[in-house]
């Protein structure tokens, strides 16, 4: 390994350290300057990986090291302005859990969609044409590691974590389900009632798994393994979004588009949204026991007393 390398590994470990901040001392700005500083900078980050995302169309080859540029590029960018704009560890995103708790996430994600598509199925609303690419099924693993992390970089990491020390937990949890949703209109085929459940199913899961953690891991996971399995595995549409990849089966959806979720595809289904209810409240439940709902007027006496909310 190369002098130059090890230096590049040393301060990509600097940058995830879980241990205090020494970096130089700079006044921490208020949450509504971080939050429009931060989602600026990845809603950027989103359009560029749509881009590369383009450029890269089915093909497995192109697909992989443009998923892993996208999720590098997002993890350093995420941690250096946390730890510029906020002074911190970024213990969200703690290397120490990121293996068990990604895999165990993307396994619940998989899990989770694939039991959605059963019931279809068992209504006669799902059928395959055509082979198995395995090609594809990679290809979209890679895809969709870019899209679930950058995702909740923004959504979790950024807009839930900061309208949370504005509003208190219930604020941000329900604002940033309504703009997660409502970012998916941009897909060619969405609607706004599929931008409604996208809201309600993954919007609330997902960040109800985040209070529940108080990692991002977790909610990276889950959406990883529910547009895998959704794209990359059963090969239908995700949310509204056709991107040229075909998975590893070609899925055919028919039926009530309230039992298929009609162009958006299964999220806009009433089944999907009943699944993800279930791992939603369970979440919740266990955010409420371990103490993690958090008001505003807490958070602030938390951080007038140095200690963290």
């Amino acid at each position: 390994m190369s002098f130059r390398n090890a230096q590049s590994l040393r301060s990509l470990k600097n940058l995830f350290s879980q241990v205090p901040f020494t970096g130089p001392s700079r006044r921490v700005r208020s949450a509504w300057v971080r939050l429009a500083v931060m989602a600026a900078l990845f809603l950027v980050v989103i359009a560029l990986a749509a881009g590369i995302r383009s450029m890269a169309g089915g093909s497995a080859v192109l697909a992989v090291p443009a998923g892993a540029v996208v999720v590098l590029g997002a993890l350093v960018l995420y941690t250096k302005s946390v730890r510029l704009l906020e002074q911190r560890p970024v213990s969200e995103l703690d290397p120490a859990v990121a293996g068990a708790t990604l895999r165990d996430g993307t396994l619940v994600g998989v899990v989770l969609f694939a039991f959605t598509l059963v019931v279809i199925a068992l209504f006669g609303s799902y059928g395959t044409e055509g082979g198995v690419s395995v090609s594809g099924a990679l290809a979209v693993f890679a895809t969709m590691a870019g899209v679930a992390l950058t995702e909740e970089l923004l959504f979790r990491g950024v807009v839930f974590r900061l309208l949370e020390e504005l509003t208190g937990t219930w604020g941000a949890l329900i604002t940033s389900g309504l703009l997660f949703g409502a970012i998916h209109l941009v897909n060619a085929h969405t609607t706004v009632w599929g931008a409604l459940a996208i809201a309600i199913e993954a919007g609330l899961m997902l960040g109800a798994a985040y209070v529940a953690t108080r990692t991002l891991w977790l909610p990276i996971g889950l959406h990883l393994g529910w547009n895998f399995a959704e794209g990359g595995i059963f090969g239908v549409g995700v949310s509204g979004n056709a991107n040229g990849q075909t998975g590893l089966l070609h899925g055919v959806l028919s039926g009530s588009d309230a039992l298929t979720g009609g162009s958006v595809g299964p999220e806009a289904s009433v089944v999907a949204i009943f699944v993800c209810s279930i791992p939603t409240i369970v979440f919740l439940r266990l955010a409420k026991r371990r103490g993690h709902f958090h008001t505003r007027r807490r958070i602030r006496s938390a951080a007038t007393s140095g200690t963290a909310a």
